[in-house]
């Protein structure tokens, strides 16, 4: 009698995701943990009104300053029931998108590692404000969400309860998720010209 090995068939890019170089890079970081350290940045500037744009270029990561072959650039304003021209999201909007898109990401490299084929994800978050601590008008209501809800439906080629843990994984690996849930220092400097 022979006893025959059975070998893993190797992993293979899925859904859009290099899955043989994202593990590369998740042993590269592992072995040198000094690249993992990221400062993104955002610079923005006013328009008029409500109205302003922010943009993100270069990144410092991986060991050094990464450039970009083009930076990125969104427009930021209030609909015309809050005083504004509409000309872009709302920065509450904004930060609800930042939450779906990284949960989403999430999802798409999760699903890529595990092999399992992913064909829809769509997420829907929601936030609910009281706008009388924004506007100053009771000082007893906070300026920000009261609560924010996330609702994921996802398919793919694995059972219902494979698709739910990596929902539930990219949840608990996001970075934006973990800074709304848990907070972080912020620190603001001002100067006049």
């Amino acid at each position: 009698m022979t006893t025959a090995t059975l070998e893993k068939p190797a992993k293979v890019a899925m859904n859009g995701v290099d899955v043989p170089a994202f593990l590369a890079t998740l042993g590269a970081v592992d072995g040198q943990r000094e690249l993992a350290r990221f400062t993104f940045r955002a610079e923005g500037n006013w328009i008029a009104g409500t109205h302003s744009q922010a943009r993100m270029g270069n990144f410092h990561g991986a060991g050094g300053e990464q450039p970009r072959d083009c930076g990125h650039m969104i427009d930021g304003d209030h609909p015309a029931v809050l005083c504004g021209k509409d000309q872009g999201a709302t920065p509450v909007e904004m930060l609800l998108a930042a939450l779906s898109a990284c949960i989403t990401a999430g999802i798409g490299n999760i699903a890529s590692i595990r092999q399992v084929r992913l064909e829809s994800v769509e997420t829907r978050v929601e936030g609910d404000i009281d706008l009388l601590g924004i506007l100053g008008l009771d000082n007893t209501v906070r300026n920000g969400f009261e609560g924010i809800s996330i609702q994921v439906r996802i398919k793919g080629d694995a059972g219902a309860e494979d698709l739910e843990k990596i929902v539930h994984q990219s949840v608990a690996r996001s970075a934006v998720f973990d800074v709304l849930t848990n907070g972080v220092p912020v620190t603001v400097t001002a100067q006049a010209d």
